[in-house]
């Protein structure tokens, strides 16, 4: 089959990913081979592709692609994770359209608008990761709401509850107002606001005034004693239960047994004693709102305080404030505070800079907020998991997010694990009024267990009519946390073939932004429920940003269509585009002129194989230019392969394609061809010794394989033209059987590198002079030729009639060194004598220049009394290199006046 004069991605790719699809070479049973398994992180079902993805799946799909090269049995299993608050709320917001509200529908009826979305958009992500090349085995594509992932959901939360590490309770929860839903404290993203910190007059109850004494009072005006409160918060004043002051703050003490006033709300409320309050921090008076903040709650328990609930689920305050009912919070703080001001409660308003909760879904600031919720008790799973990390039974790249783990597990706190949405597991728990008429429950897999335990258990009458099962469903990652293990359906038949030839898995790879929900959580799940870690290596991605070190986003408009990138520049070149600026867990500057240089690559390897190609081949006598390039180049292929080998090791992956490009770039197009590359003699090319091209090819074929993780597309292409192939024959099952290179061929690669210098002087020689490559020179080594084994190749890189060993050069050679080895070309007439004149004069006259400021610097006495020794040293060369130039220079203008 003829190859085409141009590359074109767009032909190659679609034809290999479907042959690769029907030949199933993708797919993976256990067998007797070693397994190579990878899970993808799962990507939201109705999501779409984005440059972080894009990185994730490169690196994942080459470590995949190698290891299947390496002859494992290799298993990437795809999948996507159900994302309940994400999807709900584009549900719910596409239903708004239609004039449908969640509130007036049924569960059933809104789940079934739910799957009506997420079929209709769902797994468009997995589709475009097709487009990217990777080769997962796609008859394995999970779901973590399918039937089994959500049958193992279901039983380990039962299992964990009967275990006594679920519970229910009414706990101080972080509340998404827009989601209405409780989040986890890692759903939470602290961000920097300028806000406002506003000082409220809190007036002593007019009782107590008659008790103050004079001497220690801080505020006072026309109406009387007050206290001065400073907070962020003004709008949750209606929510206050009492003011703490710390007992060692003196200048306080006079408010200890009084009563004060919320302002406006006109409340009479104690003034309370703890050491918990800051002295320092504003007035060092403390407003108690234990509804509302987790401290205050703490303290609000302590002292017996008052709950009062001031917020509805959507943010609004509710009636129990008795203000401004009805209205969102943010504007409540904003007209709060000029109701304080006209009453004259309010002291003073400041700047002030503080951190701030948002939502990381729904980047609302999330509001505390008293629930009831089922938590996940969470001192067991942190000491389970602590160990395998910090001794390196798990190992992190790069290391330096093991710390960052450690901090983490060290400071855990229990998990919310209910969420206040339809779309997701529910839990199952089943609510009834047992045999003593009080509200009670039980936990089951199903509602039919549920009956019989409640029969047994707690009421015999009970009927199946009179269970409630919770509305609340759990927490999206309750399920990715089983991923490793539920997609090999190790959680309901934890003894099957599949677990056990696929568990644990080999290499995560995913970003250190979800360290805390996933990869943790995983780790817990795997000693909890295998005894053994999920997987040996997590690999962590660093976050793609632009030119402008911004994170790429949609809101920024700073993000590329990945999808048209890979239109643009072929998805071999877009791949290499990432990996190119993507060292291990630092951020990647996102470039497109590295896809472009991606692309260029491609290229140049399609290039290189039609050159070698169009060759023609005769049955004669190898040159010896052309045995020695055979030689060395088999040796580079050995040395770097060993190299890329540890890279590997390491996970310094886009390192490892730095290493094969230059391989091919710069060893193999620039230096090898061009040694073995057969002469042109009266304008037609000769034909090439069999046995060098057959070297050739073969060293071709290896160098395919060894890019072929990285550039799967071009690498297939060209690995099928290269010899007859079987049908569903592949590169990606031929293995790469390099041996270990041994001293003597590193000594000739170490050769070699010396003889590119000397090729490499003569050529700057030509360059100067302004010599044709046409025209043909001599060397002179001087004294001594230390590499005359490899004269051959040294005459045809540099185009020379001859290499002589002379004890000094001519009067007319142009020398150089490489290390301490002297080389000359004789130019004779080949040189333009005039402009060498003027061109060593010009030289001269810079040199002349630097010379007066080096000489002046050393003659100023104040400079050489304080400088350092070294940099006087330093210039006091410079002095005499330049002298020692300068005289050169002169003499070259002597002897080339003589011609």
């Amino acid at each position: 089959m003829e190859l085409a004069s141009k590359y074109d991605p767009q032909d190659v790719e679609s034809k290999w990913y479907e042959y690769w699809l029907n030949n199933k070479l993708f797919s993976s049973k256990p067998d007797g081979r070693e397994p190579y398994t990878v899970v993808i992180p799962p990507p939201n079902v109705t999501g779409v592709l984005h440059m972080g993805h894009m990185l994730n799946n490169t690196i994942q799909d080459i470590l995949v692609r190698r290891a299947r090269m390496e002859g494992k049995n290799a298993c990437w299993v795809p999948g996507t994770d159900h994302a309940s608050i994400a999807t709900e709320a584009k549900v719910v917001n596409k239903l708004a359209e239609q004039g449908i509200k969640k509130t007036d529908m049924t569960r059933d009826e809104f789940l079934g608008h739910a799957w009506d979305w997420t079929n209709e958009h769902g797994g468009i992500i997995l589709k475009q990761l097709r487009r990217l090349g990777c080769s997962c085995d796609w008859e394995r594509t999970a779901f973590t709401m399918d039937e089994t992932r959500s049958k193992g959901v279901i039983k380990v939360f039962c299992d964990l509850y009967k275990k006594g590490l679920v519970y229910r309770g009414v706990r101080m929860v972080n509340w998404d107002p827009k989601a209405q839903t409780a989040l986890s404290d890692e759903e939470v993203i602290y961000k920097d606001e300028h806000s406002k910190l506003y000082y409220l007059k809190y007036r002593v109850v007019e009782s107590d005034c008659k008790q103050v004494e004079e001497g220690n009072v801080m505020h006072k005006d026309e109406n009387g004693y007050y206290a001065v409160v400073a907070t962020t918060r003004p709008e949750t004043i209606m929510g206050d239960s009492a003011m703490c002051i710390n007992p060692e703050d003196v200048k306080n003490t006079w408010l200890k047994g009084k009563h004060v006033i919320v302002p406006l709300v006109n409340r009479e409320i104690p003034v309370i004693e703890d050491s918990y309050v800051d002295i320092q921090f504003g007035t060092g008076c403390l407003k108690v709102t234990p509804a509302h903040d987790i401290n205050d709650h703490a303290l609000g328990l302590k002292h017996g305080l008052e709950t009062i609930d001031i917020f509805n689920d959507n943010g609004t305050i509710s009636e129990a404030a008795g203000l401004y009912v009805g209205q969102d919070r943010m504007d409540v703080r904003k007209q709060i505070a000029k109701d304080l001001q006209n009453a004259g409660l309010m002291e003073k308003i400041e700047d002030y800079d503080n951190k701030v909760g948002f939502s990381e879904r729904t980047n609302v600031p999330i509001e505390p907020k008293l629930s009831t919720q089922w938590f996940l008790k969470m001192e067991h799973f942190a000491d389970i998991a602590l160990a395998p990390v910090m001794d390196d039974e798990i190992e992190f790249y790069p290391k330096k997010y093991k710390n960052t783990y450690r901090h983490w597990l060290e400071n855990i706190k229990d998990w919310c694990i209910s969420r206040q949405l339809w779309w997701g597991h529910r839990i199952p728990a089943y609510y009834f009024v047992n045999a003593e008429g009080k509200n009670d429950f039980v936990v089951a897999e199903s509602a039919e267990e549920a009956l019989e335990m409640a029969k047994k258990k707690k009421n015999a009458n009970i009927k199946a009519e009179d269970l409630n099962q919770e509305s609340d469903c759990l927490d999206t990652w309750f399920s990715s946390w089983l991923w490793p293990i539920s997609v090999f359906d190790g959680v309901n038949n934890p003894d099957n073939e599949e677990i056990n030839y696929y568990y644990p898995t080999s290499d995560l790879v995913t970003g250190p932004d979800i360290i805390f929900f996933w990869v943790a959580r995983m780790i817990m799940a795997g000693y909890e429920y295998r005894h053994t870690f999920p997987f040996k290596h997590v690999y962590f991605t660093g976050i793609v940003r632009d030119g402008l070190g911004r994170k790429m986003s949609k809101s920024l408009g700073n993000s590329p269509d990945p999808i048209k990138l890979i239109e643009k520049y072929g998805a071999d070149g877009v791949r290499m585009g990432m990996m190119l600026s993507a060292p291990a867990g630092n951020d990647i500057l996102f470039d497109e002129s590295l896809c472009e240089q991606g692309r260029n690559f491609n290229n140049k390897i399609w290039n290189a194989f039609r050159l070698i190609k169009g060759w023609e081949t005769a049955d004669i006598e190898q040159p010896e230019a052309s045995k020695i390039a055979v030689k060395w180049f088999d040796a580079k292929l050995k040395e770097v392969n060993a190299d890329m080998q540890e890279q590997f090791k390491q996970y310094r992956i886009s390192e490892a394609l730095m290493t094969v490009y230059r391989l091919f770039w710069d060893e193999f197009s620039s230096w090898y061809l061009e040694m073995i590359k057969p002469a042109y003699i009266d304008g037609s090319a000769q034909p090439i010794d069999k046995k060098t091209f057959d070297a050739t090819i073969k060293f071709f074929d290896a160098l395919l394989k060894m890019l072929h993780p990285f550039m799967p597309f071009i690498t297939e292409e060209l690995w099928q033209q290269i010899a007859e192939r079987k049908d569903g024959e592949s590169i990606m099952c031929a293995t790469l059987d390099i041996p270990t290179i041994t001293s003597e061929e590193s000594k000739l690669a170490a050769d070699i590198e010396t003889v590119k210098q000397i090729v490499s002087g003569i050529r700057t020689v030509r360059n100067q002079k302004n010599i044709a490559p046409k025209e043909v020179l001599e060397l002179q080594t001087v004294g001594e030729n230390k590499f005359a084994n490899y004269n051959d190749v040294i005459i045809k890189m540099a185009n020379l009639s001859a290499i002589n060993t002379v004890a000094e050069k001519t009067a007319d050679a142009s020398g150089f060194m490489v290390g301490t080895d002297e080389y000359a070309v004789p130019v004779g007439n080949l040189i333009d004598i005039e402009a060498e004149i003027e061109k060593a004069q010009a030289q001269i006259k810079h040199l002349e220049g630097f010379l007066i400021g080096i000489r002046k610097k050393l003659g100023n006495e104040n400079f050489v009394a304080h400088a350092p020794e070294a940099v006087i040293a330093l210039e006091r060369k410079k002095e005499s290199d330049s002298e020692e130039k300068i005289a050169a220079l002169k003499q070259t203008i002597e002897e080339l006046k003589k011609k």
